[in-house]
């Protein structure tokens, strides 16, 4: 016996059609050259309707993919909702990835249009004349229309037509009536950084990004609400901001939008002028504003989303003391949507915790959110216990998980009997609280033991001398492996190896201690600011 329900589709337009409709003047601030560029939620959902008219009168279609190369602003967020809801997708491309594998994710993709900030013009001209799929470029002005010097170089590089965004814009009338489809159909795609091969295309749904949206508002996982200021300093290209422009948006929360390159004085300015409450990035951008704010505190701020690599625990402290700020931890990656698991203290525990107890709950990654299930394996493929200290691999399935990557022509060994085989190691207590240990190839196995370089790396960065460190386990002809630690000493501070190894014999095994303490003035990260552990591997060991 089937439900008496009404068999309506999740398409994401509608969100913003809820936000227009309730929240017409509810701002959306973006950081510009100029200063700072206001609109709201009306004349967004307008100018949405317009993008997708003139995208429409160029050939864009269902199905057609329009990429953007662009950072987080009002026009990027424009085309969040114009692409997917005339039925075509929405390809984000990360701009901080080498131009070799931007070329590569274009035409494997096969953008045929591609929105382009201005600024960014001289990176896409490295690779320009490699491209074969686009065949239309919408420049993006800083401030307004783009410069015509700009449009022509674009043209005479790729040979394909060249329009200014702003111009199309004003020039077509919106959409009165969005298209309806099938809520299966692909709304956005993102490709992994591709440190370990080649970038992998993800296909997102508007059924998955619709549920996705839904989830991540309620109140003990992202919990944004209308009277919410949101900046998401997590770039839009990032596994879609982590979800966060389309919860803000459903919510009628203002958004603040920070624009190109932003720096940490950037963020604290925004914060500080515009009321933000609530802020989303990774860990590297938090330990930037921690500096950068010193004694003058973050304003309205009370949460910080943050993922992409694990929190150091020193941060979620210096954070809740220093400005009563919350750190909350969330778990995720690209093929998950992203989001799996929030870092919420149940209110049964937070209720007997002493704050060091509440601290090393937010510490972890959280544990699972509505709608996904997971289980933990060995290298065997049999579930492990959750006691909190047997290790396994996070398998997940639900319906914002990858099923395969595009266009894989190889296959992937990461989809197998329905469920995503993440690579990440993780231990689970019996409250349902994940703590990652390591990925699977940066554990460091030492005379037949596992050393993880993830809890390595948070102890060394409690230290405070410590800016940030990086832990990598180099060949060892006695061990098989040890590990050797890459450390940024704090502004002005200069410690020395044997007192980081000092710090963490204080709480670590004799045989887990790093051989060896390098100092740095930087650590090599990746396009999503994570540290880049190959480039590590490469500089100490050649291979």
């Amino acid at each position: 016996m089937d439900g008496l329900m009404m068999d309506t589709q999740l398409l994401l337009i509608g969100l913003l059609q809820r936000a227009a409709r309730l929240f017409a003047k509810r701002e959306v601030v973006s950081r510009a050259s100029g200063g700072v560029h206001r609109c709201n939620y009306g004349e967004v959902y307008e100018r949405s309707g317009r993008l997708a008219a003139a995208l429409a009168a160029a050939g864009v279609g269902p199905g057609t993919r329009v990429g953007t190369f662009a950072w987080n602003h009002r026009r990027h967020l424009e085309a969040y909702f114009a692409v997917p809801g005339m039925g075509a997708v929405c390809h984000t491309i990360n701009v901080r990835l080498f131009p070799e594998q931007v070329a590569w994710i274009v035409d494997h993709a096969h953008d045929e249009v591609v929105l382009l900030d201005e600024d960014l013009l001289p990176q896409w001209l490295m690779i320009a004349n490699s491209l074969t799929a686009p065949r239309l470029y919408v420049l993006m002005g800083a401030d307004g229309e783009s410069r015509p010097e700009s449009r022509l170089k674009l043209a005479e590089a790729t040979g394909a037509e060249v329009a200014d965004y702003e111009r199309e814009v004003q020039a077509h009338d919106p959409v009165i009536r969005w298209p309806e489809f099938s809520e299966s159909r692909a709304a956005f795609m993102c490709y992994t950084s591709g440190t370990t091969g080649a970038p992998k295309g993800v296909v997102y749904s508007h059924r998955a990004m619709y549920l996705h949206t839904l989830v991540h508002g309620l109140t003990d996982v992202h919990g944004i609400s209308e009277a919410d200021v949101v900046l998401p300093v997590v770039p839009m290209f990032h596994a879609n901001a982590w979800g966060v422009p389309l919860s803000a948006t459903m919510a009628g929360a203002k958004q603040v939008l920070p624009g190109p390159a932003p720096t940490p004085a950037d963020v604290v300015r925004l914060i500080r002028d515009e009321g933000v409450t609530i802020a989303a990035g990774v860990p590297t951008v938090w330990l930037g504003v921690l500096e950068a704010a010193g004694s003058g505190g973050l304003g309205s701020l009370r949460r910080i989303a943050c993922g992409g690599s694990g929190v150091p625990r020193s941060l979620i402290a210096a954070y809740r003391d220093r400005f009563g700020v919350t750190i909350q931890q969330g778990y995720g990656m690209t093929e998950t949507g992203p989001l799996a698991t929030r870092a919420h203290v149940k209110s049964h525990l937070a209720a007997v915790l002493d704050e060091d107890g509440v601290l090393d709950l937010r510490a972890t990654q959280g544990t699972l959110v509505p709608g996904l299930d997971m289980k933990v394996v060995d290298g065997s493929g049999a579930e492990v216990s959750w006691d909190g200290s047997t290790m396994g691999e996070i398998c997940l399935r639900g319906p914002w998980i990858a099923s395969g990557y595009y266009r894989d022509e190889t296959g992937s060994d990461s989809f197998r009997d329905g469920w995503l085989h993440t690579g990440d190691v993780a231990v689970v207590d019996p409250e349902g609280y994940v703590r990652i240990v390591d990925r699977i190839k940066d554990l460091v196995k030492s005379g037949g033991e596992w050393i993880s370089s993830v809890d390595l790396e948070n102890r060394i960065m409690a230290h405070p001398k410590v800016a940030e460190a990086a832990v990598i386990g180099v060949p060892d002809p006695k061990w098989q492996e040890r590990p050797v630690a890459i450390v940024v000493p704090r502004p002005g501070e200069s410690p020395t190896a044997e007192e980081i190894l000092g710090h963490l014999g204080e709480s670590v095994a004799k045989w887990q201690l790093p051989d060896r303490v390098e100092f740095v003035e930087e650590i090599p990260k990746t396009s999503v600011g994570k540290f880049d552990k190959k480039a590590l591997r490469e500089k100490l060991t050649g291979s």
